[in-house]
């Protein structure tokens, strides 16, 4: 069997009703010949979403081809255990052009419970923001489940939830349960449990074309909301540079960042997972044993498991998101 080497791939873009330019104005991606774009999945293993490696001797082959495959040699004995037959993490970009709905997504033991695969627990790196940008995350005062109804059918859930002013570098963790919307004028990064279970709450009162609305999903959304108010909900993270840093670290993934302007040596052999690279900014060579791969923002690249040593060279600085699972 031939070595495994770093892979690339080939994004899939989906055509959403709030989305814009931002996808190839901001990061250089062709998602022609749609006219707006809300999102690209640059590593996806969602049934009937798979992206396609487009490097190498495996082009063309399905990302859960490659893990049924080669097994823990590409993923870590760990993540082929839990997930012998699909990629356990899903990586996108986002383009809000518009509001999204607000929304839910289940957790773990709901999702057990409805038989639906995973649940979906999510983090945002805010690529870029508008001036005056913001998003939704979790509620801004104790709520129940009678407030929470009386509000939805009013159409005052904004009275009730917690609204945030975006910028740049700002990062945002979502675990299953908490009620999210992302406002118009941001790009940004969604690192994902692999899962497109989403229940939709509150569409704007958004028709198409034919004046029909999108599906809510009141009843479903009500079982998975956890009701909880944090104090904040920003993630705080130290701005080093040619360090990793971290993001976020759960059960379903783990993210660093790393801000470079000179060559670092990556020893991973402690991590027995995959690693992903996400260029958020500029280029990067990744040097290996058997040769080099280069990787420009907008771009990603997966790092087998079997590979525990790499040099990062940025051209000349380079922003990368480290993702692994552990």
């Amino acid at each position: 069997m031939n070595l495994l080497y770093p892979l690339k791939f080939t994004p899939i873009f989906k055509d959403k009703v709030w989305g814009g330019q931002k996808i190839h104005t901001g990061l250089g991606l062709d998602f022609s010949p749609l006219s707006n774009c809300g999102e690209a999945w640059v590593l996806s293993g969602v049934p009937g979403s798979q992206t396609l490696v487009s490097n190498g001797f495996l082009e063309g082959n399905e990302l859960n081809d490659l893990v049924e495959i080669y097994m823990d040699d590409l993923v870590g004995e760990k993540a082929f255990e839990q997930f012998p037959d699909q990629f356990p993490i899903l990586v996108k970009f986002i383009d809000s052009n518009d509001w999204l709905s607000i929304q839910v997504h289940p957790d773990d033991a709901l999702a057990a419970k409805r038989n639906i695969g995973n649940g979906k627990t999510e983090m945002w790196y805010i690529l870029d923001a508008e001036k005056n940008a913001v998003l939704i995350s979790g509620f801004s005062r104790e709520v129940n489940q009678k407030v929470y109804r009386d509000h939805l059918e009013q159409k005052r859930m904004k009275e009730i939830l917690n609204v945030e002013e975006v910028q740049r570098g700002d990062v945002f963790f979502m675990p299953g349960g908490r009620v999210h919307a992302l406002g118009p004028g941001l790009l940004l990064a969604e690192i994902q449990q692999t899962s497109d279970t989403t229940y939709r709450i509150y569409d704007w009162d958004r028709v198409d074309g034919e004046g029909n609305s999108r599906e809510l999903h009141t009843e479903l959304a009500l079982e998975a909301i956890d009701f909880t108010v944090h104090d904040t909900y920003r993630t705080t993270y130290s701005r080093l540079k040619n360090q990793t840093v971290n993001l976020v670290e759960c059960p379903a993934f783990t993210t660093n960042i790393l801000e470079l302007d000179h060559g670092i040596e990556k020893d991973l052999e402690y991590i027995d997972s995959f690693i992903i690279y996400l260029c958020t900014e500029g280029n990067c060579s990744i040097q290996y044993l058997h040769g080099m791969e280069e990787i420009k923002k907008g771009e990603i690249v997966l790092i087998p498991a079997t590979m525990d040593h790499l040099f990062l060279l940025p051209k000349p600085k380079t922003k990368l998101l480290e993702i692994f699972y552990q």
